[in-house]
């Protein structure tokens, strides 16, 4: 029996296949106008565009054919949501514990100016997202912005559009920065250090659109905004958990042999066990308390000044209840309608039309320039399906342009279409729009550097 799957991409399950997906494609990006989430279209078009490619298989006596290949993507999807659920958790977890939020009201009370803010939001958007969602550092840096500036709207809007350009750019440096870094890596054709060949080029992209802007951000200071507050119990070592988890996921991938997942999990073992000595420490603190041996200091565990807690806070499957399932299903289904029309044959069709009928350089360019339309992961995970013959530095090339060509629209990214939802109409398409011209010279700047730094 041939493991060579049929060519339908002539028949009428391929040509049902590709309206079935873009219609999907085009509900999902409608989702704030129609208040559907995106993951229920995306999941139906997986479903049906399976069923029909099975029912053909089925019908020769190759039944076992699609099988195999719908399990194998099953398999890559496994890897990646156990990945992210892990990472999910454990920012879960520092929310929880207010992380965030100390480092907010820290921002909010030094009293900075809107330039120095401006920097300020950016530079910590930048770093943050390369261990953390962009759409989540997005949402924090956006929170000071526009506290800070809610008299100011100009303010607000370019600070956004900075955020924005920011988090992507910062994502496209590190494995664990962004769906596209994290999807290579989990591959295989990009080693873990490798990636931050990167830095420099999407520092380009961040600083030049970041150093034109700057000259349009008012010179004016806004009101200083409470005082800084201590973490709450166990934050610290959560972050410390957190930080041991990365290195267990490298250590396996890179010295063990082991996917990145395995060490994830293991790390989620670390936050489990943590939060269970945080919960019998608190259980312990109350016998104290009824036995009158409390000493109640401030900041103590339990201290009166502390918000009471339940077993939840201490209860790692509550933070894992607390993720972002639709994303999550809805890279389940771009995975899956992606993967069909891979095993239809478009994706072979399209590869040979972008790496064959055009340089690598220039079929990578224009693979960033199209997810500003189209989401980055669905963007690069079709080019891993495609798997084009091309050079590692190309792989890297053709992550970072996917990583940060989202950025030239406000739709081209989670943390624009997040900082959207936010600002109520202080940051918005056309707020954005007025700066792709800026942005786009940054999209530039970044494929020059990284052609002129890893390319020769």
């Amino acid at each position: 029996m041939s493991n060579v799957p049929l060519d339908l991409t002539g028949h009428w399950v391929g040509f049902c296949a590709i309206a079935i997906f873009c219609t999907a494609y085009v509900f999902a990006m409608l989702e704030d106008t129609i208040m559907m989430r995106k993951s229920k279209p995306m999941v139906f078009a997986g479903s049906l565009i399976w069923v029909l490619i099975a029912s053909i298989y089925a019908t020769g006596g190759l039944g076992e054919e699609s099988g195999r290949a719908f399990r194998a993507i099953l398999e890559v999807y496994a890897e990646l949501f156990l990945f992210i659920l892990v990472s999910m958790t454990y920012l879960n977890a520092m929310e929880q514990r207010g992380v965030f939020d100390s480092l907010r009201i820290w921002l909010l009370s030094k009293g900075f100016g809107y330039r120095k803010l401006f920097w300020i939001t950016g530079i910590l958007s930048f770093l943050l997202s390369a261990v953390i969602s962009n759409l989540s550092t997005a949402l924090l840096m956006g929170s000071v912005v526009m506290v800070m500036g809610k008299k100011n709207p100009k303010f607000v809007s370019i600070a956004c559009v900075n955020i924005v350009v920011a988090t992507n750019a910062g994502g496209s440096f590190s494995p664990f920065g962004d769906i596209t870094t994290l999807l290579v890596w989990q591959k295989g054709i990009v080693p873990f250090t490798h990636f931050f060949s990167l830095f420099l080029p999407s520092v380009a992209n961040f600083v030049v659109p970041a150093g034109i802007m700057h000259f349009f951000v008012p010179k004016e200071f806004p009101e200083s905004v409470g005082k800084p507050q201590p973490l709450q119990n166990g934050a610290k070592g959560i972050i410390a958990l957190f930080v041991m988890t990365i290195m267990t996921a490298v250590s396996f991938k890179n010295l063990l042999d082991l996917p990145a997942v395995a060490g994830m999990m293991a790390g989620l073992t670390y936050l489990s066990f943590y939060f269970f000595y945080l919960y019998k420490v608190r259980v312990e603190w109350r016998h104290d308390q009824v036995g009158g041996k409390t000493d109640g200091k401030p900041g103590q565990l339990g201290a009166p000044n502390e918000l009471p807690e339940t077993k939840q806070h201490f209860d790692v499957f509550h933070s894992v209840a607390r993720l972002e399932w639709d994303t999550l299903l809805y890279f389940y289904g771009v995975m899956t309608c992606v993967g069909g029309l891979s095993f239809i044959g478009y994706l072979t069709f399209a590869s040979n039309l972008l790496y064959t009928d055009l340089s690598p350089t220039n079929a990578n360019v224009l693979i960033g320039i199209i997810s500003a339309f189209i989401d980055n992961g669905t963007i690069m995970y079709t080019v891993l399906t495609m798997a084009p013959s091309i050079s590692e530095p190309q792989w890297l090339l053709v992550t970072l342009t996917t990583g940060v060509g989202g950025s030239m629209l406000a739709i081209g990214s989670a943390a624009g279409i997040g900082l959207m939802g936010q600002s109520k109409g202080a940051y918005s398409f056309i707020s954005h729009l007025k700066w792709t011209p800026v942005i786009a010279l940054g999209y530039a700047s970044s494929i020059f550097v990284h052609l002129l730094l890893n390319l020769n």
